[in-house]
């Protein structure tokens, strides 16, 4: 009989995230910074979408044609549900990449997406996806592609290994996968436990575990459990996509792209001495330890001129998506914490504060008289995204044709939030993506929508349904609350949430 799931976890499903590195629209922002070309960003594909939250959300939320698979019929029936809430929505299958990338009625693609896939596959399945991205990606279109990196990650190989051949041999019959993972877990730890050379050798496997213990174990089963799982160099990952004629353009992570923040100055000498791109990148990797890589990969790479990257950086919109209360002038990078410049940033939030959507254009002209350059604000707003504290934007034009799609794909997640937490992202019809909205909030939203006023009125909407599930808030040492002290916590939450998050929301489109 054929293994279906080619050696991947199936058993259980994977986590519910929305990721904002697969909406096309961020491309933009990146690419205009290294003076690339921008592709069109008409239709879009996801490979390997799990349970499918961040293809449904970027289909409601843009007008970009979406399409994807999952091999997992459990997660591609979630997202099929969610999927049915869209007018015009995505077209997503539970075939397997070899079914999915042979099919004949497909269209060709401005845009792939494949987060969290490349690594955990096998090489037949990398060969299949790299045929299809030669044959069905537009050339000028982009692929997004995370995937775990040598060298940050060569040292786990051996640990990783250990721990899934406990998994497959010591575990008990019937034993589930969670299960299997918390006993190999347990066997690695006490391993450990015994000073071994290696561990001595390679202090960071143990940072590592220590990291793992808590991390959700169903995360855990899909992130190390696998059959496959390779952690890959640049210059081999520059390999695969070459036979798919894939130039890389740069990385997805945007506080990569101001290399003040992630190398000194002399590993930047070091880095300008390298004409080779996938030696400079293969360098960089081994200067900050890269663990973890998440770029983008254009086919039929093109320069802009200076003239043309000015227009264009200029009309892109942006939008703060946090209080400008809460702001704090700092960035963490491969160096550690870095200071941002307060003459910059602090003037482009205040004038962002109020979450109207602006052109980076209008915010130069606006900050002229403080002496602040477009290529300031361009690379502020870079890191401001990166910080999660702006996004970039669609017109107010495309908001208002989104804002009926995102709102049926919403009401549809805030039902689902009455009994669980598993999705805590919103469709946002001005980022054309999703916002990070836990579930408590998601509840006073719906309280809102209700037609209820007050924070105690959202309280008590939001116990009503936390009680009717059956469940009880804690503290943070796991401690259930009594009702009167879920109450009293409700109320606190609902009156930070009309202070500090309602008019946010309501700016992007959420409430």
């Amino acid at each position: 009989m054929t293994d279906w799931t080619s050696g991947y976890v199936a058993d259980i499903g994977y986590t519910y995230g929305c990721y904002d590195l697969l909406n096309p629209l961020r491309v933009k922002l990146a690419l205009l910074k290294v003076g690339v070309v921008l592709p069109q960003t008409g239709t879009a594909c996801e490979l390997g979408f799990g349970q499918g939250v961040s293809a449904n959300v970027h289909a409601a939320a843009s007008a970009t044609q979406w399409y994807g698979t999952d091999f997992n019929p459990a997660q591609a029936g979630y997202a099929q549900e969610l999927a049915a809430c869209v007018e015009d929505g995505p077209q997503l299958f539970d075939q397997s990449f070899a079914e999915f990338c042979s099919r004949t009625d497909l269209p060709d693609f401005d845009f792939i997406g494949l987060h969290g896939i490349w690594s955990w596959i096998s090489d037949e399945n990398r060969a299949i996806i790299v045929d299809f991205v030669r044959r069905k990606l537009k050339v000028g279109g982009v692929m997004y592609v995370s995937y775990n990196t040598q060298p940050g990650f060569a040292a786990m190989v051996p640990m990783r290994n250990l721990m899934t051949q406990h998994a497959a041999m010591m575990s008990p019959p019937g034993a589930g996968v969670v299960a299997r993972v918390e006993s190999a877990m347990e066997f690695a730890n006490k391993l450990i436990a015994t000073n071994p050379l290696f561990s001595r050798i390679n202090p960071q496997v143990t940072e590592r575990l220590k990291v793992m213990k808590d991390q959700d174990r169903n995360y855990l089963a899909h992130e190390y459990f696998n059959r496959d799982w390779q952690p890959m160099s640049f210059s081999d990952m520059a390999g695969w996509l070459a036979d798919a004629k894939m130039d890389f353009a740069c990385s997805a992570t945007y506080s990569e792209l101001v290399h003040t923040l992630n190398v000194t100055p002399e590993q930047r000498a070091m880095l300008n001495e390298i004409p080779d791109t996938v030696l400079r990148e293969s360098v960089y990797d081994f200067m900050i330890n890269q663990m973890f890589r998440r770029d983008y990969w254009v086919k039929g790479k093109r320069r802009l001129q200076p003239m043309e990257y000015v227009e264009q950086v200029r009309e892109l919109h942006v939008v703060l998506c946090e209080p400008a209360s809460i702001f704090k002038p700092v960035i963490n990078g491969a160096l550690g914490e870095a200071q941002l410049n307060e003459s910059i940033y602090l003037p482009i939030v205040d004038l962002m504060a109020d979450h109207a959507v602006r052109t980076l254009g209008e915010i130069e002209q606006s900050l002229q008289s403080k002496g602040i350059t477009l290529n300031q604000v361009h690379e502020a707003c870079l890191l401001l995204v990166s910080k999660g504290a702006m996004a970039v934007a669609q017109s107010p034009a495309a908001t208002a044709l989104r804002r009926p799609h995102t709102d049926r794909l919403n009401q549809r997640l805030l039902r689902q939030a009455r009994g669980g937490s598993e999705v805590t992202m919103l469709a946002s019809p001005v980022t054309g993506s999703g916002v990070p909205v836990a579930r408590i909030r998601q509840l006073f939203i719906s309280a809102v929508i209700d037609g209820k006023e007050s924070p105690q009125e959202w309280a008590q909407h939001a116990w009503h349904l936390i009680k009717s599930s059956q469940q009880n808030m804690s503290k943070q040492d796991g401690t259930p609350l009594s009702d009167e002290e879920q109450l009293l916590e409700l109320n606190t939450q609902a009156i930070e949430f009309r202070d500090n998050r309602l008019a946010l929301l309501r700016a992007l489109g959420i409430v």
